[in-house]
């Protein structure tokens, strides 16, 4: 069986400097795989160019049959069918502060893939609730904890259904209660099949929750 993503050696550069050098991994539907290392070894580089969120300078990315080439970005009008395979849920969660969290979760929904409001409401009223912020959906980014936070932009990212998922740093600004929790979340999701990809330095979380550990060094 083919992976689910395939990176074959990545390499990205600012200003002549290599910032990624000839990264290769594979991540399976129903695995999760930590990408770690400190910081500045180009976790993050990686998640968002798998994203198609950063241009690379040589290797291949495909997910799901869907491949990206070394070169600019690709405009948003050929991207839709990633925009449908990978979600990333960025260090900072990155939600709208002008948006509740339910409409937070159903922007993809509504302006990517062309769904109506009703439709891309009830998709993200379930994800809320199956992640245990269903009661927080009229809630504004603001009021909202920092684990509260993180689940929205998880639904967010699962919001078109895609089959991998991209994660950067979550733990970073959890206390060990919702690191577990956000652990089981993660196991959960695995078992729907999903393939999870996850840039971390928090190696007691990686080795507590992912299936392989893949460690970047400067």
């Amino acid at each position: 069986m083919s992976a689910l993503l395939a990176i074959d050696r990545l390499t990205v550069r600012y200003d002549s400097r290599d910032v990624l050098r000839g990264l290769s991994l594979e991540v399976a539907r129903g695995e999760i795989v930590a990408l770690m290392g400190p910081s500045g070894v180009g976790k993050s580089t990686a998640l968002r160019a798998v994203a198609a969120l950063q241009p690379f300078d040589e290797g291949r990315i495909v997910v799901d049959g869907f491949a990206l080439a070394p070169g600019p970005v690709p405009p948003e009008s050929r991207l839709v069918p990633l925009r449908r395979r990978v979600g990333l849920v960025f260090q900072a969660h990155a939600l709208f502060s002008h948006l509740c969290a339910l409409d937070n979760v159903t922007l993809a929904l509504r302006h990517v893939l062309g769904q109506s409001r009703s439709e891309a409401e009830e998709i993200a009223a379930k994800l809320l609730a199956s992640l245990d912020v269903g009661t927080r959906a009229a809630a504004w980014p603001s009021q909202l904890s920092g684990g509260e936070a993180q689940r929205v932009a998880i639904a967010r990212a699962l919001a078109p259904n895609p089959p991998l998922l991209l994660m950067d740093e979550p733990t970073a600004a959890l206390d060990p209660a919702r690191r577990s929790a956000l652990g089981t979340t993660l196991r959960r999701l695995s078992e729907q099949g999903r393939g999870l990809l996850i840039a971390t330095h928090d190696t007691e979380f990686a080795r507590g929750h992912a299936d392989r550990l893949i460690t970047l060094t400067a």
